[in-house]
């Protein structure tokens, strides 16, 4: 999501912008699944088809976007499910190889190629990209294992949970100070995960790994947030991944357990519209923020992990014991908690002044 794209996603984080001062109200923890927001690169989506219309207002064009984000990182495990018989590994190396195709030719057309040049011999900008790289990495493979095990309800379960982990390591990273209310979100998610536990038997860990992956991902990237647009950062981090996603493939294909090429012209179309379906909600996300408030984009941040939670039912038809919906239900309620105090917070700010 993410940019989950996340989900994984593409995909999704909601890192607080705290500038390192721990009495300062997080500001961005209800923001987004994407950790960093392109305030250029929406690319003109609808410039294209608004010719000689009469033009929508800003929030409801933001809205527009931003359903289309989170519409399109929800329902990405329909997507991970029509490409059996490819494997995890050969999906994930795939996306990436396709995503940065996808991005040469979007920083061609949108003749922005300064900043990604820029981001490649700033070493420091670099270094954080590659590690965000790793980060992104672990969890597009991690949620492509949970989709194509049939386990979508787990990987839901970890992007709920994904703001909870980000006010925590807002805590014990940025050294924040939280509220009674964050505080009292966090242990019903705590409870919720015990639940949860008693449940599955066990711990469970893919929805873990999704949370915290991204969580540490959207931190990272709170570095260069500034200093990096969303394609520039998207590019840096596929090409880094690129050697290693050729490799991945080279080895599957020696072994004959690649299936880009051997299972007709329409598999092989769809393994590679997987860079449109990295990107694209990227940058749609990008679109909305600009256009809309930060409270509107934290609410809208739970519709991802919300569609790919019913496509797991009613699609996978993946089992839902009492215990797990007991589970699920702490978790909600622990987001409500969290939200709200959050809507408060914001309400709170200093509002700009009027031009």
């Amino acid at each position: 999501m993410g940019w989950n794209t996340g989900p994984a996603g593409d995909v999704m984080s909601s890192v607080s912008t705290n500038d390192g001062d721990p009495a300062s109200p997080p500001r961005q923890q209800l923001t987004a699944v994407a950790p960093d927001v392109d305030a250029t690169a929406e690319a003109d989506v609808v410039a294209a088809g608004t010719a000689g219309r009469k033009p929508r207002s800003e929030h409801s064009t933001g809205l527009i976007f931003g359903l289309a984000a989170y519409g399109l990182w929800g329902m990405l495990p329909l997507y991970f499910a029509i490409l059996e018989p490819a494997g995890p590994l050969e999906i994930v190396a795939n996306r990436v190889i396709w995503s940065l195709l996808f991005c040469v030719l979007l920083m061609t057309a949108m003749r922005s190629w300064r900043p990604f040049k820029a981001a490649l011999v700033d070493k420091r900008i670099l270094g954080t990209l590659s590690l965000a790289a790793a980060l992104i990495a672990v969890n597009w493979l991690t949620y492509t294992v949970a989709v194509l095990s049939e386990r979508t309800v787990e990987a839901s379960l970890g992007y709920f949970i994904n703001p909870l982990i980000s006010v925590l390591l807002g805590v014990l990273i940025l050294k924040e100070r939280l509220r009674r209310a964050q505080w009292a979100a966090l242990a019903v998610a705590f409870i919720a995960v015990l639940v949860l536990a008693f449940g599955y038997g066990n711990v469970p860990w893919l929805s873990l790994v999704l949370a915290f992956s991204f969580g540490f991902y959207g931190l990272v990237k709170k570095n260069v947030g500034s200093k990096v647009d969303a394609v520039s950062s998207l590019s840096v981090e596929t090409l880094v991944l690129t050697p290693l996603a050729g490799a991945v493939m080279a080895v599957l294909m020696v072994q004959g357990q690649a299936t880009l090429l051997d299972n007709g012209p329409g598999h092989f179309w769809l393994m590679a519209a997987g860079g449109l379906i990295t990107a694209l909600p990227l940058l749609f996300f990008g679109a909305a923020a600009r256009r809309l408030p930060l409270s509107m984009v934290g609410m809208l941040q739970y519709l991802a992990p919300l569609l790919q939670f019913i496509l797991a039912l009613a699609v996978f038809h993946e089992p839902m014991p009492l215990e797990r919906w007991i589970g699920f239900g702490l978790i909600w309620l622990s987001l409500i908690i969290l939200t709200t105090d959050m809507l408060a917070s914001y309400r709170k700010l200093p509002q700009p002044a009027a031009a």
